[in-house]
C-alpha cells in the first residue's frame, strides 16, 4: 500500500513542470504568475490530501490547465451577480432596490474616472462641505431651506437625534414604534443617538393631546414616523404633520418626521397610490423631514434630510456626519437623479422605477404571450406552462398593502410535487444570468412587471439560444 500512494505522490507534477504547460502559460499572462503558482500550490495540497484519505489522484488532475481555468473564472465571479427580477417586488432589498436611470450611471461612471469638484470650490471661495450643490437642489425642489445628505435613511434618523434631542426625550406614537428591514427598530436607533424614548397614545389610536402630555422641560423633540412598511386599518386615528408642526412651534421644540420611501412626486397623477411627500410636511411647518433615496426616489441608496437651515447646519457640525456622509459616486448619482425631477414631462420615460411602477397590465400581458409559445414547448414535458394575471408589489416598506395589476407566466408541476417546482426555482437562481421567480400557491410565478427585453428571459431559460 505505501508503495502504491509513494506511487501516486510521484505523478504529481512540479510548479515549475505545470508553468510550461501551453494551457497554463496563457493563465499566467492574464492573471499574473503570483496568483497562478498560489492556486497551483492550493490544487497540489488537495491532490495529496486526496491520496492520504482516499488512495487516489483527484478526478481533475488528469488535466491541471482546465481544472486551473475554471477554479480562476470561479473565483473571480462578482459576488454582485446581475439576474432577472421576476419575483413580483419592483423595490426588491435584497436585490438592491431602485434602478438607476442612465444619466445618474453616465454622471457615477465620470465621477470615478476623474478628480470631480467633491469639497473643492473653482472660484476660490474655500472649502465647503460635500453636498452643498445637492442641497441647493433639493431646496428648490421640496421648498426646504437647507438639505443634507449621508449614506442611507437609518442614518438619516440617527443622525437628527444625536444633534436635536441627544440626552433628551423623544415623544413618538406607539403605532410609529416600526421595524424596518434587517431588524432595525426605532427605538434601537433612538438609543444609539442618546435620546430617551417617550412612547404615547396606543397601537392603533394617538391623540394630539397624547403628545401635549409627554411634554416636559427634558422633551428634546416631537417625531412622527411615516409608517410605510405596515399598515394598520380600521379604528385607527394619528397626528397630522400639521398638528404636530403648530404643536411645536406653540412650545418651542423642534419636529420631525421620517418619511422612509421618500416620493418626491404627487403618484396618484401616475394612477399609483398616494404617497406623503417631504414638500408637504415642510410646508405644514415641520422643522426637519428625512427619507430614502432609492426607493420611490428612484435613485442610489443615500439618507437625505431637508428642513430648517439652523438644524441642518447642526447636522452638518455634527461629528457622526463625517462618519456618514455618502461619497463621489453616491453623490454623483443623487444629483442626476434629482434633475430629471426638474423636467417632470420625461420623469416617468427617464426614471426606471417609475417607468417599471407605471407599465400598463395590457403591456405586460403581450410581452407574455409572446413569450409564452418558446417557453411552454421547452418546459412543457414536465410543467404545465400559463400566462396568468397577477399583482405586483413596490416593495422596500413602500405602499404595504397596494397592489400593481400585472401578468406573469406560471409553472405547475405535472407530478404534483412541490420539490420539483422548488428544482426548478434553485436551477433558474444558478443560472449565469439568475431568474429570480417566487413560489406561491402550488405554482412558480415569473411576474413579468420588471421585464422590459423579454429575449433576456428567453436566453437565460433556454439553452439552446
Amino acid at each position: 500500500m505505501t508503495q502504491a500512494i509513494n506511487s501516486l505522490y510521484r505523478q504529481l507534477p512540479s510548479i515549475d513542470k505545470l508553468l510550461q504547460e501551453p494551457g497554463i502559460i496563457p493563465l499566467v499572462e492574464s492573471h499574473g504568475q503570483t496568483r497562478v503558482v498560489d492556486m497551483l500550490r492550493e490544487m497540489q495540497e488537495q491532490a495529496r490530501f486526496n491520496i492520504r484519505n482516499h488512495q487516489t489522484l483527484p478526478e481533475w488532475s488528469d488535466n491541471w490547465a482546465a481544472s486551473l481555468n475554471n477554479r480562476i473564472k470561479q473565483e473571480q465571479t462578482s459576488a454582485l451577480k446581475p439576474v432577472l427580477n421576476l419575483s413580483g417586488t419592483v423595490l426588491h432589498t435584497n436585490l438592491g432596490r431602485a434602478l438607476l436611470a442612465e444619466s445618474a450611471i453616465e454622471a457615477v461612471t465620470q465621477a470615478m474616472r476623474s478628480p470631480v469638484t467633491l469639497e473643492y470650490s473653482l472660484d476660490g471661495a474655500g472649502r465647503g462641505h460635500r453636498d452643498r450643490a445637492l442641497a441647493d437642489l433639493l431646496c428648490t425642489l421640496t421648498g426646504a431651506e437647507d438639505a443634507c445628505i449621508v449614506n442611507n435613511n437609518a442614518a438619516a434618523v440617527l443622525l437628527v437625534l444625536a444633534t436635536v434631542a441627544q440626552g433628551k426625550q423623544v415623544v413618538v406614537s406607539r403605532g410609529e414604534l416600526v421595524e424596518i428591514g434587517g431588524a432595525f427598530r426605532v427605538p434601537d436607533v433612538m438609543e444609539q443617538a442618546g435620546c430617551r424614548l417617550v412612547e404615547v397614545g396606543t397601537t392603533n389610536r394617538t391623540h394630539l393631546k397624547d403628545y401635549q402630555q409627554a411634554i416636559n422641560p427634558e422633551t428634546g423633540l416631537l417625531m412622527k414616523v411615516h409608517t410605510s412598511n405596515y399598515s394598520i386599518e380600521g379604528f385607527t386615528a394619528e397626528v397630522s404633520g400639521e398638528e404636530l408642526a403648530k404643536l411645536g412651534m406653540g412650545v418651542q421644540i423642534p419636529t420631525a418626521i421620517d418619511l422612509g420611501s421618500g416620493s418626491m412626486i404627487d403618484m396618484t397623477q401616475y394612477g399609483l397610490p398616494a404617497e406623503p411627500m417631504p414638500g408637504e410636511y415642510l410646508r405644514q411647518g415641520i422643522d426637519l423631514v428625512t427619507f430614502s433615496g432609492d426607493k420611490l426616489l428612484g435613485g442610489p441608496q443615500a439618507g437625505i434630510i431637508v428642513g430648517r437651515k439652523k438644524w441642518i447646519d447642526a447636522i452638518q457640525r455634527h461629528p457622526l456626519k463625517r462618519a456618514l456622509r455618502a461619497d463621489k459616486m453616491t453623490l454623483a448619482a443623487l444629483e442626476a437623479t434629482l434633475r430629471l425631477y426638474q423636467h417632470p414631462e420625461q420623469l416617468h420615460q427617464k426614471l426606471p422605477t417609475l417607468r417599471l411602477l407605471t407599465r400598463p397590465q395590457s403591456e405586460i400581458h403581450d410581452m407574455a404571450q409572446q413569450l409564452l409559445p418558446r417557453v411552454r414547448a421547452y418546459y412543457g414535458e414536465k410543467f404545465i406552462v400559463r400566462d396568468e394575471p397577477c399583482h405586483s408589489q413596490i416593495g422596500s416598506g413602500s405602499l404595504p398593502v397596494d397592489r400593481l395589476p400585472s401578468w406573469a407566466l406560471t409553472f405547475t408541476a405535472i407530478d404534483g410535487r412541490g420539490s420539483t417546482l422548488e428544482k426548478l426555482a434553485h436551477q433558474w437562481r444558478n443560472l449565469h444570468n439568475p431568474v429570480i421567480g417566487r413560489l406561491y400557491d402550488g405554482r412558480l410565478w415569473l411576474d413579468l412587471r420588471c421585464l422590459e427585453d423579454g429575449s433576456a428571459l428567453l436566453r437565460s431559460l433556454l439553452p439552446s439560444l
